[in-house]
């Protein structure tokens, strides 16, 4: 989809700007390409720089509850320093690399219900417009979609994802959010929790999992929630048997909660996990009515889980209407908003 406009600053006969991305999905870490296409206006403009920005439709907690807004992540510069002369057509070509963490927007070819976007930046002469608002498509990587599968695999189903303003304390998160993937308990979990999230914070060199088990019946001893954290190599995920792997995730992150374990900060990193908190601007006080506080739009996403894994099966039909109308809500608005989101 591409959103075509005339930069706003330089008024009727300015310039316009058009980026069209490579179609399909990409991978966090993974080269983003596309083109920026320029049209000039009414008079010869100095194009002092072009400038692409990765941005996140994101909650935040608060004391009044929670809110949604729009949160930048990363800026590339990706031309500039060149003169458009009147009614020029001009193609500036690009390659960028997409941070590691950022969230994945869909599995299996299914939207997940998160709304990422590549905004365009032209400055002319000494003024800035946002000229172009693209949406972003993102997959997981082949560690992620593994851990996913065996999650499948073994009952459980997704639920919902979003992406949550804060910080998961003692991990190597990159970004202002961070991304939670929830899923509803297998049959034979169901007594037990009534959702287990996943947060993935991958790097280079592998992958963090970040766990957290809703408890049923108020176990919680604090405020603090108690978290499982695992680190996996991106290297030979193929032949790994994930199925036996999250299985003992799961078991530990059950039993330290039925323990009542006390929280505490991690302090190590192994693949047999260990124990965290988020701090105080990573919304730690889910020992609560946890089941409540992700309601956003595009959010009612249900993909049954079968023996294929987190197959794809859309409640009602409804989830690709949901997201179309999140993403147009997101674009649509956010020339409203652009005073309000936070510049990388």
């Amino acid at each position: 989809m591409v959103f075509k406009r005339l930069l706003g600053s330089m008024g009727v006969g300015g310039p316009a700007v058009d980026t069209v991305l490579a179609p399909g999905a990409v991978l966090p870490g993974g080269s983003l390409t596309g083109e920026v296409r320029l049209t000039g206006g009414r008079a010869d403009l100095d194009i002092e720089h072009i400038t692409l920005e990765l941005i996140a439709r994101v909650e935040a907690e608060h004391d009044g509850g929670e809110h949604e807004g729009t949160a930048a992540f990363e800026r590339f510069s990706v031309g500039g320093g060149f003169r458009l002369a009147e009614g020029e057509h001009r193609t500036v070509p690009f390659a960028i690399k997409l941070p590691w963490q950022t969230p994945v927007t869909q599995l299996h070819g299914q939207p997940l219900g998160i709304v990422l976007g590549i905004r365009t930046e032209l400055a002319v002469a000494g003024a800035r417009d946002k000229g172009d608002l693209d949406p972003l498509a993102v997959g997981p990587l082949p560690v992620q979609e593994a851990i996913l599968e065996a999650f499948g695999q073994l009952g459980f189903g997704f639920k919902s994802a979003d992406l949550e303003y804060g910080r998961i304390g003692g991990t190597g998160q990159q970004l202002p959010f961070y991304q939670e993937i929830e899923l509803t308990p297998a049959p034979q979990y169901a007594h037990q929790v009534n959702e287990i999230e996943v947060t993935f914070l991958a790097n280079p060199g592998g992958m963090e999992i970040v766990l957290e088990a809703d408890k049923r019946g108020g176990l919680f001893s604090g405020s603090h929630d108690v978290l499982g954290r695992h680190h996996v190599s991106h290297e030979g995920a193929a032949h790994r048997h994930w199925n036996a792997v999250v299985a003992s995730w799961i078991s530990q992150l059950i039993d330290a909660h039925s323990a009542r374990v006390s929280p505490h900060p991690y302090g190590h990193g192994d693949i047999h996990g260990s124990h965290a908190h988020k701090d105080e601007h990573g919304h730690h006080g889910h020992g609560g009515d946890h089941g409540g506080h992700r309601s956003g739009p595009g959010m009612g996403t249900v993909v049954a889980a079968g023996a294929a894994g987190l197959a794809v099966g859309v409640v009602g039909g409804m989830v690709a209407a949901e997201v179309v109308d999140e993403i147009g809500d997101f674009f649509e608005g956010d020339d409203e908003e652009d005073g309000g989101g936070e510049e990388a």
